[in-house]
């Protein structure tokens, strides 16, 4: 495993790490503002946050160890936050699937790279899509966050 760590000021830890796939992260110091400034504006203090990049293997084997979940997915979030304070938690990213995405949904790796990230953080700020109105409402916070992304550039 390679491990990338951006920190921002003394409470917040970004990292990243790739398990298993060829892949450059691009933009880890903007992914690690944006990130930090995107939870800080959903009203959560962000700590310890890793993104691991994966393939689609082995984002199935965790959806099926951990979730029950058979299927392949792009992202998995799992909160470790304790309390109200600061949330942490690792969000595992399918490398294999956003590719695939965004040629399905005809937008850049990039886009949807990013959008999968957001995705992750937001449900470590409490945001759920387990309902059509809960998803409707997440789909929102991250075509906002989206547009978000030039400040931090």
């Amino acid at each position: 495993m390679i491990i990338f760590t951006f920190r921002i000021m003394k409470t917040s830890n970004i990292q990243f790490f790739k398990e298993g796939v060829s892949f450059r992260i691009p933009g880890k110091k903007f992914l690690g503002k944006w990130i930090v400034s995107a939870c800080r504006g959903e009203n959560a203090k962000p700590g310890s946050i890793n993104i691991i990049f994966c393939s689609d293997r082995y984002l199935l084997k965790l959806n099926s160890e951990y979730l029950n979940h058979h299927y392949f997915t792009d992202v998995i979030t799992f909160d470790y936050s304790e309390g109200e304070d600061t949330i942490s938690g690792d969000i595992y990213i399918s490398v294999d699937r956003v590719r695939s995405n965004a040629r399905r949904y005809g937008c850049s790796f990039r886009d949807e790279l990013h959008r999968v990230i957001i995705h992750g953080s937001l449900h470590l700020t409490g945001y759920r899509d387990d309902t059509q109105k809960r998803k409707e409402e997440m789909r929102r916070r991250e075509d906002y966050w989206l547009k978000c992304r030039s400040k931090f550039q």
